[in-house]
C-alpha cells in the first residue's frame, strides 16, 4: 500500500469511528425536579409525567435531543407522588392522557387536546375515595386506555380498573379485575397494565396462603372480562409484609407475556407459564421490548442498572424508581428519579 493510500484509509477509517461513536453515544439530559416520573412515547419523541408538591407536571422530549420547560398540567391536592405512587401517561390517536390519584383515594384524568390544553379533570372512580392506597397503572393503544389500581370497596384491596374508548374523554363503568380468595391483594405493590388491540394484560402481587408472588389476568374483548389470574414462576415468597415492589411486564408481537419480578432480593424474570430465571440482584424492576426483546432494569445498591440483550449489565447512575420504554429497534429510553430530579438517558443497544 502506498503511502497516499495508506492516509487516505487512515481518514476514512477515523471519519467511520467517529460516526459509528457519536451514533452510539448514549444521551442523558434532566427533566426537571420533581419525583415518580413515568413516561409514553408518541410520534415525534417521549412524554414525561411527574409530581412536585401537588402540582403535576408535564414535559414533552423530542427525538433531536431537546428537552421543553417543564408545564403545569394541574394541581391536585394531596397528589399521591412518591414510594411508587405517582402520576401515569398514554398516548393514544386521540392526544395524551394523564392520570393521578389524591391522599383521599380518587383517581383524576386529564387529556390534552390538539391546541396543548389539558382537560379539567373527570374522575374515573365510580364508587368515592375508593384508591386510597394511590397505586394506579395506566396504558393505551389506538384509542383505547386502561386503567387499573387497587381499590379497597370491598374494605379489602381488590384489583379495579375502568376503560376508555375515546382517548380518556370519557371512562366506563369500573369493573373488578381479580379478588383475592384469601381476603386480599398485596396492599402496596403497584400493579401493572399493557394494552395491545383488544387484549388487556394485567400483573400484580397477590397475598395467597402467606406468599407475595405476582400474577397475570388477561382480557381478551377489551377489558370488559378477564380469565383466570396466572402465578408467575415456580417459587413461592413467604412474608408477612408488603416488599413494595410490583415489577413489570410487556406483551411481544405475538402477544406472549414476559414479565420481571423481584422475590426476596433477587430479580427474576420468565414468560408467562414458564419458569422463572433469575437476571440479578436488586429491587424495584422494570422492563420494555427493544426490537421484541426484553430489556430489564431495576436499581442495585443505589444504583440503576439495565440487563441489555446482547451487551449485559450497564450502570446509568444513582437513583431509584426507573422506568423503561422503547424508543426504536435499537435504543430505549430510561426514566428515573435520583436526588429529587428527574433523569433521562437514552441507551442504544
Amino acid at each position: 500500500m502506498t503511502y497516499r493510500k495508506y492516509f487516505i484509509f487512515v481518514i476514512v477509517l477515523t471519519l467511520v469511528l467517529a460516526c459509528h461513536q457519536q451514533k452510539s453515544k448514549d444521551i442523558q439530559v434532566v427533566i426537571g425536579r420533581g419525583g415518580m416520573p413515568a413516561m409514553s412515547k408518541a410520534t415525534d419523541g417521549l412524554q414525561v409525567v411527574y409530581g412536585i408538591g401537588d402540582s403535576i407536571m408535564y414535559v414533552p422530549y423530542n427525538f433531536h435531543n431537546q428537552v421543553s420547560s417543564p408545564s403545569l398540567i394541574a394541581v391536585l391536592p394531596n397528589l399521591a407522588a412518591s414510594h411508587s405512587r405517582g402520576p401515569q401517561i398514554a398516548t393514544t390517536q386521540s392526544g395524551t392522557t394523564v392520570i393521578a390519584c389524591n391522599g383521599a383515594g380518587n383517581i383524576f384524568s386529564y387529556l390534552k387536546d390538539n391546541t396543548g390544553q389539558w382537560s379539567t379533570a373527570i374522575r374515573i372512580n365510580d364508587m368515592d375515595t375508593t384508591a386510597k392506597e394511590g397505586l394506579v397503572a395506566l396504558d393505551g393503544n389506538g384509542d383505547r386506555l386502561f386503567a387499573v389500581w387497587l381499590d379497597l370497596r370491598s374494605k379489602h384491596n381488590q384489583i379495579f380498573g375502568a376503560s376508555s374508548t375515546d382517548g380518556g374523554k370519557t371512562w366506563s363503568k369500573n369493573i373488578l379485575v381479580y379478588a383475592s380468595p384469601d381476603t386480599t391483594v398485596c396492599e402496596c405493590c403497584k400493579p401493572s397494565v399493557v394494552v395491545k388491540d383488544n387484549t388487556i394484560s394485567i400483573m400484580f402481587r397477590n397475598w395467597l396462603d402467606g406468599n407475595r408472588d405476582l400474577y397475570v389476568v388477561q382480557s381478551s374483548d377489551g377489558g370488559n372480562s378477564f380469565g383466570n389470574a396466572q402465578k408467575l414462576g415456580t417459587g413461592n415468597w413467604a412474608l408477612n409484609g408488603c416488599p413494595m415492589d410490583g415489577g413489570a411486564l410487556a406483551v411481544q408481537d405475538d402477544l406472549t407475556v414476559q414479565t420481571v419480578w423481584r422475590r426476596q432480593g433477587k430479580i427474576y424474570s420468565c414468560q408467562a407459564s414458564k419458569p422463572e430465571t433469575e437476571v440479578g440482584e436488586g429491587k424495584g424492576c422494570t422492563m420494555t421490548l427493544v426490537n421484541n426483546q426484553p430489556v430489564y432494569a431495576w436499581v442495585e445498591n443505589g444504583q440503576v442498572v439495565c440487563l441489555l440483550p446482547k451487551s449485559g449489565k450497564k450502570v446509568l447512575g444513582k437513583g431509584r424508581y426507573p422506568v423503561l420504554k422503547s424508543v426504536d429497534a435499537s435504543s430505549f429510553a430510561c426514566l428515573w428519579e435520583s436526588e429529587k430530579q428527574i433523569q433521562l438517558q437514552v441507551v442504544t443497544l
